[in-house]
């Protein structure tokens, strides 16, 4: 596997990052090659991977090489109706004098040596809550766009196109990150207009927003995949930037650590840079987790934040207000409704499919080794979090 790891990340860089393939990596047999296939497809890369296998001539298959190319033809696809559909919704914003910042992959993509190398879920873009209103009415009543949810700091739509919209009016989840989030209060005040109502952040906040989004899910879901440290990569190599500014930014929210070492594995996986003992720890973490985390290692890091097998199983049934006041927003006006609030939450819980997953969690967590839970302590302490 450690082969496969440095063969997949060598495919990447060199794509991407415009480093020197090593050929002598790829001699493989098939069956190494499907299973390169797999690992690339499992954290979404298959395309990169793919892209570099076939312009260096070094996948001669024909079933495994026709494989890549279906995922390199997804890719673009995705890309091509994410833009399309991106395209529309600033235009409605713009005339609707709406002021709007785009997020994560829309913004950071440009910098990829193309555009569809970098893909992305859904289209995240932020407005102000006192536009949210007004922004919904806009994109439902011009574009047809069908709402999902409505959760604590976004609305979720899809088009009619199937494209998941996430209109934002807080960068605020909830405290999973210590104070690293009350940073992204003054978040306006770091933007700027592009053009008409678009706005764009400063390359500090796009950062800092970047390390918070990859330290949330490396707490709260168990992973946050590889592409966020090949984002690293981009913005570190791509893009002019103050590295004082930054440092600033991540001081304030407690990041400095975990960007750090965020940066190096970056640097591991990507550039010329040698393994330490934390990046191996975090590699483990990351690989094992893939695109969006699994429960082996949520629950392992959750049960070491809470403080133990007790405390987590006691945080599943009751949700500090700090943090069910996201949840449930009337709380931040309303704290003596939070007994009300969680019940029912439990109600959710058992009505609405996530008893199970629950379930699942805390019998894990019943059941987690004294080195499994050490190695997650370990981990959490060494990145910062």
């Amino acid at each position: 596997m450690e082969n496969l790891i440095r063969t997949m990340m060598n495919s990447i860089a060199g794509e991407v990052c415009g480093k020197e393939i090593d050929r002598t990596q790829y001699e493989l047999s098939r069956e190494d090659f499907e299973k390169l296939y797999e690992l690339s497809k499992s954290h979404d890369l298959a395309h990169i991977v793919g892209n570099s296998l076939i312009k260096n001539g070094l996948v001669t298959d024909p079933e495994i090489k026709a494989a890549f190319k279906k995922q390199i033809m997804t890719a673009v696809y995705r890309y091509e109706k994410i833009q399309y559909e991106l395209t529309r919704l600033k235009d409605v914003l713009n005339e609707a004098k709406i002021p709007f910042i785009p997020l994560k992959g829309s913004v950071i993509r440009k910098f990829y040596p193309e555009p569809w190398l970098r893909t992305s879920c859904d289209i995240d873009v932020l407005v102000k809550k006192s536009d949210l209103d007004r922004a919904t009415a806009a994109l439902v009543r011009k574009l047809a766009y069908e709402p999902e949810s409505k959760g604590s700091h976004d609305d979720s739509f899809f088009s009619e196109s199937g494209v998941h919209i996430e209109l934002h009016h807080s960068l605020i989840e909830e405290k999973c990150v210590g104070s690293a989030e009350s940073v992204l209060q003054s978040v306006w005040k770091h933007a700027s207009v592009v053009s008409g109502s678009e706005y764009i952040l400063s390359d500090e906040m796009f950062y800092y927003y970047h390390i918070v989004h990859m330290a949330k899910h490396f707490v709260i879901t168990g992973g946050c995949g590889i592409r966020p440290f090949l984002d690293i990569w981009v913005l570190n190599h791509r893009v002019s930037f103050d590295r004082e500014k930054r440092e600033k930014l991540l001081f304030e929210g407690g990041l400095s650590v975990f960007a750090k070492q965020a940066e190096l594995l970056s640097e591991v996986w990507f550039g010329n840079a040698e393994h330490t003992e934390i990046t191996r720890q975090m590699e483990i973490y990351i690989l094992r987790g893939g695109v969006y985390g699994t429960t082996t290692n949520r629950v392992a890091v959750q049960q070491q934040k809470q403080g133990g097998k007790v405390k987590y199983a006691f945080s599943k049934i009751f949700i500090p207000y700090d943090i069910i006041k996201f949840h449930y927003p009337i709380l931040q006006k309303h704290r003596w409704l939070t007994p009300i609030m969680e019940v029912r939450r439990w109600g959710k819980l058992i009505f609405c499919g996530h008893l199970k997953r629950t379930v699942k969690e805390l019998k894990y967590n019943s059941t987690i080794s004294e080195d499994a839970a050490a190695e997650a302590k370990t981990l959490l302490k060494n990145v910062g979090l």
